[in-house]
This record gives C-alpha cells, sequence and structure tokens, in this order.
C-alpha cells in the first residue's frame, strides 16, 4: 500500500474529511440562504416601486384620460431613474414609453411576469431582465410599468462565484490540512506500534515516546507506559519466583529424598520407620506452607479476591489474633501487648487480613529473644484510628532490619544472614506487602530501638468515622 493510500484510511483523516464536508454543506448553506435572501429582498423592493408606479399612473389616468397619462409617461420615461413605461392601444401599438421589442404576449395577459426587453434607447444591445405588471385601462388601453432586475443578477454572480471558488479553496486547503495532520497522526501511531512490536519480541524494557503535549496520544502513552512498567514488574517478579523456588526449594526437597532414601536404607524396627515417616511429614508440611504463602501471594498480587470483600472490625480481629499467639509469646518469655481502639471498620477479605497479621505477630514472637538474665521483654500490637484510617503496629525486641536491606525483605524467599538459621521461608512480609496493597493500604518498616516496627495503614469504611474507646490487655 503506498504512503497516501495509508493517510487516506487512516481514521483521522475519514474524521477530518466528515468534519470537512459537514463544515462545506454548512458554509454552502448559509451562502445560498444569504444569496436568496438578498435576491428576495431586492424582488421585493422592485414591486414595491412597480406598486407605488402604478397607483400614480392610474391616478394621472383618472384625472386626465389617455392623454394625460401618455404625457406622463413620456415625462417619465426620459428620467435617468426611470423604470419601465409603456402605453399601447388594444392592438399593442405603443403610445408612450421607454420600451422596445415586446412580446405581444406580454401585453395579452394583465399581472405580474417577469421578461426579456429592449429600451427604446438601447435597440442594438442585449436583452435585458425585467419585472413587471401589465393593467388594463379603460378604453382598452393597456399600462406597463416595470422595474430592471439586473441589480439582482449581478448580485447573484457576485455571492454565487466568490462563493464556488472559497469552497473549492476550503476543500483544497482542507484536505492538506487533513494530510498534514494524518500524517503526525501516523508517526505517532507507527512509533507505538514499533514499541509494541519490540515489546512482543521480549523487550520489556520499550516505553512509548511522550511528546510533553498533554494530548490525548502524551495520556494515552502515559497510561500505557504504567501498564508496561507494572507488566515488566510483574514478570520480573516471576523470573525472581520461579528462580527462587528452583533455589529455596530445592533444598528441603533434596533433604525429604535424602531422609527417605536414608530411612529405605538403614532404618529398622517400627520406632525408626515411624521416626523417619514423621520428618519426612514435617517437611512435606513445610513444603505445603510455602506452596500455600505463594499461592496466596499471587492471589493478592492479582487481584482475584476482591470479590470475597466484606465489612470487618480490625480491632476484633487483632483481639483474636493475640489471643491465638498469646500462649506462644509466653512460652518464649515474651509479654504480648494488646491495644485496640473498638470498631475499626475496614473493607476487605478476612483470610487474608487474619494470615497478614498472624504472619507479622509470628515474626515478632520469633524474632525477639528475652532478655539475657532472664528477664522479660514485650512485643505489641496496636489497631487504632488516625486521620481517617486504621494502622495497625507490630512493634518487637529482636535484632530489627538495617535500612538499607527493608524494601529487600518484601521481596519473595529474601532472608537476611541473621535469620538463616530460623525456620521460615522468605515469605511471610511478602504476603504481608501483598495484602496490604490488594486493600489500598501502606507499609512501612521502622527502627524500634530495639527491634522493627511494622506500620499498616488501611481505609477506614466510611461509616467508621467516630471516635471510639480503647481496650487492651
Amino acid at each position: 500500500m503506498t504512503s497516501l493510500g495509508r493517510l487516506i484510511r487512516t481514521t483521522a483523516f475519514k474524521l477530518i474529511a466528515a468534519y470537512l464536508l459537514v463544515f462545506a454543506v454548512f458554509a454552502g448553506s448559509v451562502i445560498a440562504y444569504l444569496g436568496w435572501h438578498t435576491q428576495r429582498l431586492v424582488t421585493r423592493q422592485a414591486i414595491e416601486a412597480i406598486d407605488a408606479d402604478t397607483r400614480y399612473m392610474q391616478t394621472q389616468f383618472e384625472r386626465g384620460g389617455i392623454t394625460r397619462l401618455v404625457q406622463v409617461v413620456n415625462r417619465r420615461a426620459r428620467a435617468p431613474d426611470a423604470g419601465l413605461l409603456l402605453v399601447t392601444s388594444f392592438n399593442g401599438d405603443p403610445l408612450a414609453g421607454n420600451v422596445l421589442n415586446l412580446p405581444l404576449e406580454v401585453l395579452s395577459r394583465p399581472g405580474w411576469s417577469e421578461i426579456g426587453y429592449v429600451r427604446s434607447e438601447e435597440a442594438q444591445g442585449p436583452l435585458s431582465r425585467a419585472l413587471v405588471n401589465v393593467i388594463y385601462l379603460p378604453g382598452e388601453f393597456r399600462l406597463l410599468i416595470g422595474r430592471d432586475v439586473v441589480e439582482r443578477e449581478e448580485l447573484r454572480k457576485i455571492i454565487i462565484g466568490p462563493a464556488v471558488w472559497g469552497l473549492g479553496l476550503l476543500v483544497v486547503l482542507g484536505v492538506a490540512g487533513g494530510l498534514f495532520v494524518t500524517r503526525r497522526v501516523l508517526k505517532r501511531i507507527d512509533q507505538m506500534t514499533a514499541v509494541s512490536e519490540s515489546i512482543m519480541a521480549g523487550d520489556l524494557s520499550g516505553r512509548l515516546a511522550v511528546a510533553g503535549t498533554g494530548d490525548e496520544f502524551d495520556r494515552l502513552a502515559l497510561s500505557l507506559n504504567a501498564m508496561l512498567e507494572r507488566i515488566e514488574t510483574l514478570m520480573v517478579g516471576l523470573k525472581d519466583v520461579s528462580d527462587n523456588i528452583a533455589h529455596d526449594l530445592k533444598t528441603p526437597l533434596t533433604r525429604l529424598r535424602n531422609r527417605a532414601e536414608d530411612a529405605l536404607r538403614t532404618a529398622e524396627g517400627d520406632d525408626e520407620w515411624r521416626l523417619a515417616t514423621e520428618k519426612t511429614i514435617e517437611e512435606s508440611d513445610g513444603l505445603i506452607r510455602t506452596f500455600d504463602a505463594l499461592l496466596m501471594i499471587a492471589r493478592a498480587e492479582a487481584r482475584q479476591a476482591t470479590a470475597a470483600m466484606v465489612s470487618i472490625n480490625l480491632a476484633d480481629m487483632a483481639a483474636s489474633v493475640a489471643e491465638l499467639y498469646e500462649p506462644v509469646a509466653d512460652e518464649r518469655g515474651l509479654d504480648l501487648v494488646l491495644r485496640a481502639e473498638a470498631e475499626l471498620r475496614v473493607t476487605g477479605v478476612r483470610e487474608l487480613l487474619a494470615q497478614a497479621l498472624s504472619n507479622l505477630l509470628d515474626n515478632a514472637i520469633k524474632y525477639s529473644a528475652p532478655e539475657p538474665d532472664g528477664g522479660r521483654r514485650s512485643i505489641s500490637l496496636v489497631a487504632e484510628r488516625i486521620d481517617g484510617r486504621a494502622r495497625v503496629i507490630v512493634a518487637d525486641a529482636g535484632p530489627g532490619i538495617p535500612e538499607a536491606d527493608r524494601p529487600r525483605v518484601l521481596e519473595r524467599f529474601v532472608r537476611l544472614e541473621a535469620s538463616r538459621t530460623l525456620p521460615g521461608s522468605g515469605l511471610g512480609l511478602s504476603l504481608v506487602s501483598a495484602v496490604v496493597h490488594l486493600h489500598g493500604g501502606s507499609l512501612t518498616l521502622e527502627d524500634n530501638e530495639p527491634g522493627l516496627r511494622v506500620i499498616v495503614e488501611l481505609p477506614l469504611e466510611p461509616a467508621a468515622d467516630e471516635e471510639a474507646p480503647a481496650s487492651s490487655f
């Protein structure tokens, strides 16, 4: 297809052509109406002038008969601005006036008509057009009074000629402008197509060009670039997850296989078989928990759980999770302190929010060590209202996380050196981050001096704006 053919087939050119056609029709209609109205005005003025002359001539005839009428017509016919005047006998012989070569049939019917004529002083000239009125007088005399309408014809030429040229120029300039605009639009489209093809070829770093004009193409490019950023992030995350799964799950799977193989080779008696089976089940449960966590993260990031969102009292959920983990904390020599305001209503997925709170408390208990002298340390769970949002704070007394490593620990399978000796898969905070973003909230990690302070903020329901008293245990 030629370059011109591609331009003509574009939507932009079709829209411009349609707009140009509508504008041309509208402009032509306006010009035609103005021409018609102007000609109608000229014709009405001629009719009024003829009516005035007719009344005057009839009055003269009534006063002095045909003789006086002939005298008045001859005198008026010689005036520079005289219209068409003619008095004839019953058989059409002219008695007075300024018109020659008038067809007999014009005088044979009274009333209004438009005729071609030659003035007496212009006997050799071309025919002119006039609007005339024929009156029958007593004695079978006939009186013709008219006005030249050449002004109307000239006016028509003045209007139609420039209008045709103007519309023609409008079409030419419109087509040229349409081709110019379409070429620019097509250039932007070609750029977008080229970037899209490179992205489909595997280059996820490609982005659409933004001209900075703020037009619809810039808005589309910005939206698509944001989408591409998200897609690239997800694809990189998928690749990282695949690599991490291959790396981090390989060790427990290998350990599981080695234990089963060792049991087959060395186990003797029911007790050793039972112990080997229990260890195998324990390793399998760990793998299942890891895969469950991965599935929950994927579900949260894909926003597949939004249909299950209900109204939840975050304070009650915090109290339930704290009650569940209080014996675990006590066994570790820790005091779990809860402070929760009543009626912290949020909209969310109960299962995911409960799992996120459980992960935070589990981490706080896991990484908080008791005092060296046997004393007890505290971990806290706070659920409060602040600036129209629900805020949950989990603070521990552990080693904390260095500021440089805080963004990394939200990624999948990331475990710092200090935590590699403890059980876990490195998915706890990743799940919390995915759940918080699913619910439109924010997650912040801060230094608790000592320990880590995790702050989760979620939007409150509109009806949950009233202050409520706090409860604690």
